[in-house]
């Protein structure tokens, strides 16, 4: 498992010319490791991670997930790796309001085709995971702003991804939750493996990933090596 961006350019209309929001950027994400990637306002992280995602095409570079390079996909097959490959933590959760909270991990396991009586066990395996186990039969509304976020996590894991693109995960929350549900992430990221990007404007969250990187006018630079091979 791991994620891939070589030489990733990406430009948006403005005005008569063109803004560049990503500028030749390449970052390497091995399976089991988290890197954390910090910068301003309107630097290009945001970016960043939509086209990690598959959701938004560079003018130029690849992006390869878990081996496959996905130049050329069409949009029904983009949509496919994203399912299968790819989970995504919003910075709002975004919670359906009428489901449980086992509910919203098992709607992703039936958008994807899967086996309801089986999705049931992996949604409460993932609960437990994120010491939710009590609160599986309880809607967003019975849920504290972490305990959302949690969810949020555990549903982004449901079908079992590659690559986890974390976005802001603490911006909705105090110092200590924020810090919980981060080291709640890297704990994750090295027991299933999975290639984890979390862009974060805090630093004091910096701790818990393996590479600091930062992006500043579309460029991207590592302030920190790896602490893992």
């Amino acid at each position: 498992m791991s994620l891939r961006l070589t030489g990733i350019t990406l430009t948006y209309p403005d005005g008569d010319a063109r803004l560049t929001a990503l500028d030749r950027v390449s970052l390497e994400v091995p399976g089991g490791s988290l890197t954390a990637v910090v910068g301003p306002s309107g630097s290009g992280k945001s970016s960043l991670l939509a086209v990690a995602a598959g959701l938004v095409a560079p003018d130029a570079g690849t992006v390869t997930v878990d081996g496959a390079d996905t130049t050329g996909m069409t949009r029904g097959e983009l949509a496919r790796l994203r399912r299968r490959k790819i989970g995504i933590v919003f910075q709002q959760p975004s919670l359906l309001p009428s489901l449980t909270a086992a509910e919203q991990l098992q709607a992703m396991a039936w958008i994807d085709g899967r086996s309801p009586a089986g999705a049931r066990g992996r949604a409460m395996e993932l609960l437990d995971a994120v010491g939710l186990a009590a609160q599986a039969g309880r809607r967003p509304h019975q849920l504290s702003g972490g305990q959302r976020q949690r969810v949020g996590l555990a549903r982004a894991l449901m079908n079992d991804p590659a690559v986890l693109l974390v976005d802001e995960p603490t911006s909705a929350l105090d110092r200590e939750r924020g810090a919980a549900v981060v080291d709640l992430i890297g704990r994750l990221t090295r027991r299933r493996g999975t290639a984890t990007v979390l862009v974060t404007h805090d630093r004091a969250h910096l701790a818990a990933a393996d590479r600091v990187a930062e992006v500043r006018d579309g460029r991207l630079r590592l302030l920190t090596a790896a602490r893992r091979p």
